[in-house]
């Protein structure tokens, strides 16, 4: 498998008020800024990447449900609170049998203790956590470094 590396980049809930919701937890950046970020870092390393953010847990599955039938090489994930509950996200990043790195603009194991279990983490590639808007970049680079791995 050669060509473009394709990254998706999923936020989940709340996340569309960032900038807003509680800056002293997750910065003052807003999810279009993230985003602009992600574009900019995907250029210059030659990657295309494609973001998409909803508060509907079934929209986020569907779209890991397409991205396994094609349509991107990893994934970059922030499921927001649904980290912590959803066995449904779980079962279709499986599903998707795609390089998946979960990110959090927060440390959350240094948070409240239902925020320390992520349901997701055993079967994601890698956590990348507590590093407010570098978390993204660097899971953006942890999933581009994964894809050329397994194609090498």
């Amino acid at each position: 498998m050669t060509g473009v590396i394709r990254v998706l980049v999923l936020h989940g809930p709340n996340l569309n008020l960032l900038g807003q919701r509680e800056p002293q937890v997750y910065g003052s950046e807003t999810l279009a800024e993230i985003d602009a970020l992600l574009a900019q870092r995907a250029e210059a390393r030659g990657v295309e990447v494609t973001a998409l953010q909803s508060n509907h847990e079934g929209v986020l599955i569907d779209a890991l449900h397409e991205a396994g039938q094609g349509t991107a090489d990893a994934v970059v994930f922030n499921a927001g609170g649904l980290t912590h509950t959803s066995v449904s996200l779980r079962d279709a990043v499986v599903a998707a049998g795609l390089p998946v790195i979960e990110v959090h603009l927060s440390n959350v194991a240094a948070r409240e203790e239902f925020r320390h279990v992520s349901l997701l983490a055993p079967v994601v590639v890698g956590q990348v956590t507590g590093f407010g808007v570098d978390s993204y970049l660097l899971g953006l680079d942890a999933a581009i470094a994964t894809v050329r791995k397994r194609r090498n």
